[in-house]
């Protein structure tokens, strides 16, 4: 099981900002717990389940085990894990 990071490519408020997701929904939420993000902020979407992470977390993110993946090189890879968060979506 693993958790991932996407590119911090998305610019909001200022700064650039990624997608934290994992193989599993309990696995997702103690690393955002680890990395201080409130449960408030999850984001529960059919687009697929994930927190947004500001490009600083996302270094931290890598740094406690996160799996760093790219949509410009790993796309086969990020769309596997784009998929699996959308299979996680509880309605």
């Amino acid at each position: 099981m693993a958790v991932y990071v996407d590119d911090a490519v998305h610019p909001w408020r200022g700064e650039r900002w990624a997608h934290l997701m994992a193989d599993t929904l309990p696995e997702l939420h103690a690393m955002a717990q680890q990395l201080g993000i409130p449960r408030r902020a999850f984001q529960n979407r059919p687009s697929g389940a994930h927190y947004d992470v500001p490009a600083a977390l996302r270094a931290q993110a890598i740094a406690l085990g996160a799996r760093p993946i790219s949509r410009h090189v790993d796309r086969a890879q990020v769309r596997r894990v784009i998929a699996n968060a959308r299979a996680q979506y509880q309605a």
